[in-house]
């Protein structure tokens, strides 16, 4: 059974001094599927990330990935924009993607793959510093992608995105479930969330209070301020 997740959170727990970020919590994440984590600003989506990813360690519980305790090692089969990309400003996109790849012992072809694959192969000469806001998320997907990742973590990639960015990135994320790359993407913006991604989770408080798959007919708003007010209310 296991075998058919990327990721499985087993009852983590994340504190920080005396409050806990992260309760008790369970997720599981289908491989070659888009996972959408949902929640208010503060609900505990970015922490959980970081976790996933190795940015923060759990005060307890466990993490698997591809059905093995996660370890430092999975770090090569993992790619994550969290937060800003980490860009060199006075870098080009290329320039940027040879030095992470240099880093990993990766080649040049691979950069100039996945510059394409971005829609970043006409920037060759332009520093970093003068891309349009989408064009920096792009470059920070790209390098997550130079290890060619079985998993992908975005956090809320669409912040500051234009609708034309944002529409070329939901495409982008459905092109890389279909060619077998989970992917986790987190965000407040339900609709967002509703075409792009396979299953949902809904988390509050540092709690996950929802996880199924999900369609596009569904009313998502509605599903999810109903299960927020109803812990609220609790």
């Amino acid at each position: 059974m296991g075998n058919e997740y990327i990721i499985e959170a087993n009852h983590v727990s994340k504190k920080f001094k005396k409050a806990y970020a992260i309760n008790d919590l369970s997720i599981s994440v289908r491989k070659n599927s888009v996972y959408g984590l949902l929640g208010p600003n503060g609900a505990g989506k970015s922490t959980l990330l970081k976790m996933i990813t190795g940015i923060v360690r759990p005060t307890s519980g466990e993490i698997l990935f591809d059905n093995h305790p996660w370890t430092r090692k999975d770090l090569l089969n993992i790619g994550s924009l969290i937060e800003s990309p980490p860009l060199y400003e006075n870098l080009t996109a290329f320039e940027n993607l040879k030095v992470r790849a240099a880093l990993m012992g990766t080649g040049i072809d691979k950069c100039n793959e996945i510059l394409q694959k971005m829609d970043l192969a006409d920037t060759k000469n332009k520093k970093t510093s003068d891309f349009s806001l989408g064009m920096k998320q792009r470059l920070g997907i790209a390098l997550a992608l130079l290890n060619s990742p079985q998993l992908l973590v975005l956090d809320e990639p669409t912040n500051g995105l234009d609708p034309f960015g944002i529409e070329e990135l939901r495409t982008m994320i459905r092109s890389f479930a279909e060619s077998g790359i989970s992917v986790i993407i987190s965000s407040h913006i339900l609709s967002e969330v509703q075409q792009v991604a396979d299953d949902i989770g809904i988390i509050y408080n540092g709690s996950l209070l929802y996880q199924d798959n999900i369609d596009a007919s569904e009313n998502l708003e509605q599903l999810f301020m109903e299960i927020i007010r109803k812990e609220r209310a609790s």
